[in-house]
């Protein structure tokens, strides 16, 4: 068994953190530390942990862990890091955008691997420093790592995606608002999402001469969770070879799926999958791409990369059915 604590633990993803630790076979959850909630019981802000009855919000941290899962909110992480001396024998995976870019990754003594086991497997594994991709780039980057890894993005790539509210975090804003949210959609962000940096340097290091660009339209969904991403480009590849070579990317990927028949959001809500399906379509390749923004899109994936470093099965603690009814 290993050790685990959790920074920051208010927030939806945090939740969902809880929810999957408590239940891991290999993990004891040591604390939970809130500067917010200290002393309060955990039930008492995620009240679908009302079984967690001896888990209070702790008011001190402890590097006596294997590992440490900072859910804090961007710009937070490497503030809290400056200000706590966490040993290097404690690994750390962070679900901010601190330490996901490139010129971000080297923070003091730590390196940090960006988390997306779909292609930084073997980074992930030895590392002692995660950076949790971000829940969009994580399902564009599965929409668009075959082809990248084939060279096959020699065209402008489009993509729609849409997102439910808990994406936007647990603090009221005007656009989370029931009233506002509930039978509605807006654009926001176009063409500047900060997940596109991410994005464009995993497709660089699978297409080192990609210099397309990445037109990329988010949209706020009248629903709590869950993304739905559409993305198409122009292909030479027939429909078939669209589909080998797919298949053959994530033969070994256990949480990314192709399904051979068109995909609906209700298949993955509650699960760590990465959904696809693609087709070609008035010469262009299109690639529909279903996830959970808090699981595989967050505390899953978190989990996952948490597997693959301590040598857990990769999907150990994960296997969750969809609520689809």
């Amino acid at each position: 068994m290993i050790k685990a604590g959790i920074i920051g633990g208010t927030g939806y993803v945090a939740g969902e953190l809880i929810r999957i630790l408590l239940q891991h076979p290999e993990v004891n959850l040591e604390f939970v530390y809130s500067h917010s909630q200290a002393g309060k019981k955990v039930n008492g802000v995620h009240q679908d942990l009302f079984t967690a009855k001896e888990l209070n919000f702790s008011d001190s941290v402890s590097d006596d862990v294997d590992v440490l899962f900072l859910s804090l909110g961007h710009g937070i992480s490497k503030k809290w890091l400056l200000e706590n001396n966490i040993s290097l024998s404690t690994k750390i995976i962070d679900m901010s955008n601190d330490f996901r870019l490139k010129k971000d990754a080297q923070f003091s003594s730590r390196n940090f691997v960006y988390g997306l086991p779909e292609v930084y497997k073997n980074q992930i594994i030895p590392s002692i420093s995660i950076a949790n991709p971000g829940c969009f780039a994580t399902a564009i980057q599965l929409g668009l790592l075959p082809l990248a890894a084939e060279h096959k993005l020699q065209n402008s790539v489009h993509i729609q995606g849409i997102t439910g509210s808990t994406g936007a975090g647990n603090q009221f804003q005007e656009t989370t608002h029931f009233s506002w949210r509930n039978n509605n959609i807006s654009v926001y962000k176009p063409f500047v999402h900060q997940h596109l940096g991410e994005i464009g340097e995993t497709i660089s290091r699978l297409q080192p001469n990609f210099s397309q660009e990445l037109n990329f339209i988010p949209i706020r969904g009248d629903f709590t969770r869950g993304i739905f991403v559409s993305v198409y480009t122009d292909t030479e590849l027939k429909e078939n070879e669209l589909a080998d070579l797919y298949q053959d990317f994530y033969q070994n990927a256990p949480f990314s799926f192709v399904s051979e028949t068109p995909i609906h959001m209700k298949q993955i809500v509650n699960t760590n999958y990465g959904l696809l399906h693609v087709e070609k379509l008035n010469g262009k390749a299109l690639v529909t791409v279903a996830i959970d923004n808090l699981l595989k899109g967050a505390a899953g994936q978190a989990v996952e990369n948490m597997n693959l470093m301590f040598g857990f099965n990769q999907d150990e603690g994960l296997k969750f059915k969809a609520n689809f009814f």
